[in-house]
Protein backbone atom coordinates (compact mmCIF):
# COMPACT_ATOMS: atom_id res chain seq x y z
CA UNK A 1 0.00 0.00 0.00
CA UNK A 2 1.54 3.13 -1.14
CA UNK A 3 0.32 5.95 0.53
CA UNK A 4 -0.01 10.10 0.69
CA UNK A 5 -0.76 12.31 3.45
CA UNK A 6 -0.23 15.93 4.45
CA UNK A 7 2.57 16.46 6.75
CA UNK A 8 3.14 19.29 9.65
CA UNK A 9 6.67 20.51 11.17
CA UNK A 10 5.35 19.02 14.04
CA UNK A 11 4.78 15.20 12.17
CA UNK A 12 1.03 15.81 12.63
CA UNK A 13 -1.21 15.25 9.47
CA UNK A 14 -1.64 18.93 8.36
CA UNK A 15 -5.19 19.55 7.79
CA UNK A 16 -4.81 21.70 4.37
CA UNK A 17 -4.64 18.40 2.29
CA UNK A 18 -4.97 20.46 -0.99
CA UNK A 19 -2.91 23.36 0.55
CA UNK A 20 0.05 21.33 2.25
CA UNK A 21 3.50 22.71 2.03
CA UNK A 22 4.93 18.89 2.56
CA UNK A 23 3.44 15.31 1.81
CA UNK A 24 4.88 12.29 2.91
CA UNK A 25 4.89 9.18 1.03
CA UNK A 26 5.11 5.75 2.65
CA UNK A 27 4.63 2.40 2.00
CA UNK A 28 3.28 0.18 4.41
CA UNK A 29 3.07 -3.67 5.27
CA UNK A 30 1.18 -6.11 7.85
CA UNK A 31 0.71 -2.54 10.03
CA UNK A 32 4.52 -1.38 9.82
CA UNK A 33 5.68 1.32 7.90
CA UNK A 34 8.40 0.16 5.41
CA UNK A 35 9.49 3.41 3.64
CA UNK A 36 8.55 6.74 4.35
CA UNK A 37 9.86 10.45 2.30
CA UNK A 38 8.64 13.88 2.89
CA UNK A 39 8.72 15.90 -0.45
CA UNK A 40 8.18 20.06 -0.01
CA UNK A 41 5.20 20.07 -2.66
CA UNK A 42 4.32 24.05 -1.98
CA UNK A 43 0.92 22.84 -2.70
CA UNK A 44 -0.17 26.24 0.10
CA UNK A 45 1.63 28.66 -2.31
CA UNK A 46 0.59 26.92 -5.86
CA UNK A 47 -3.06 26.54 -4.87
CA UNK A 48 -4.27 29.41 -6.76
CA UNK A 49 -1.69 29.99 -9.56
CA UNK A 50 -2.49 28.74 -13.40
CA UNK A 51 -5.72 28.26 -15.00
CA UNK A 52 -8.59 26.81 -13.54
CA UNK A 53 -7.90 22.79 -13.26
CA UNK A 54 -4.01 23.75 -12.80
CA UNK A 55 -3.73 22.87 -9.55
CA UNK A 56 -5.75 18.95 -9.44
CA UNK A 57 -3.55 18.17 -12.70
CA UNK A 58 -0.62 18.90 -10.46
CA UNK A 59 -1.53 17.29 -7.51
CA UNK A 60 -2.81 14.35 -9.52
CA UNK A 61 0.71 14.29 -11.54
CA UNK A 62 2.27 13.56 -8.27
CA UNK A 63 0.25 10.99 -7.28
CA UNK A 64 0.89 9.14 -10.03
CA UNK A 65 4.24 9.80 -10.52
CA UNK A 66 4.70 8.15 -6.71
CA UNK A 67 2.46 5.44 -7.90
CA UNK A 68 0.16 6.30 -4.75
CA UNK A 69 -3.21 4.66 -4.39
CA UNK A 70 -4.62 5.62 -0.51
CA UNK A 71 -4.76 9.26 0.24
CA UNK A 72 -5.11 9.76 4.32
CA UNK A 73 -6.42 13.27 5.01
CA UNK A 74 -8.11 15.16 7.78
CA UNK A 75 -10.42 17.47 5.10
CA UNK A 76 -10.04 17.73 1.38
CA UNK A 77 -12.86 19.57 -1.19
CA UNK A 78 -15.39 17.71 -2.68
CA UNK A 79 -13.68 18.67 -6.27
CA UNK A 80 -10.65 16.82 -5.05
CA UNK A 81 -12.02 13.92 -3.39
CA UNK A 82 -14.00 13.34 -6.60
CA UNK A 83 -10.91 13.90 -8.53
CA UNK A 84 -8.60 10.80 -6.66
CA UNK A 85 -11.99 9.00 -6.63
CA UNK A 86 -11.77 8.86 -11.11
CA UNK A 87 -8.38 7.89 -10.62
CA UNK A 88 -8.58 5.17 -8.32
CA UNK A 89 -7.25 6.34 -5.55
CA UNK A 90 -8.65 5.13 -1.77
CA UNK A 91 -9.40 8.72 0.13
CA UNK A 92 -10.00 8.18 4.09
CA UNK A 93 -10.97 11.09 5.81
CA UNK A 94 -10.86 12.22 9.25
CA UNK A 95 -7.55 11.72 9.64
CA UNK A 96 -5.82 13.98 12.15
CA UNK A 97 -3.12 13.37 15.26
CA UNK A 98 0.25 11.93 14.71
CA UNK A 99 1.20 11.07 10.80
CA UNK A 100 3.04 7.92 11.36
CA UNK A 101 0.10 6.42 13.76
CA UNK A 102 -2.01 7.19 11.03
CA UNK A 103 -0.36 5.29 8.49
CA UNK A 104 -0.35 2.22 10.77
CA UNK A 105 -3.60 2.49 11.70
CA UNK A 106 -4.53 2.71 8.12
CA UNK A 107 -3.43 -0.73 7.63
Amino acid sequence: MVICLAVADDGCIDPRWGRAQRVAITTAESGAITRWEEFDVSWDTLHDTGPEGTHHARVARFLREHQVDTVLAHHMGEGMARMLQKMGVTVRLGIFGDARRAVTAAV
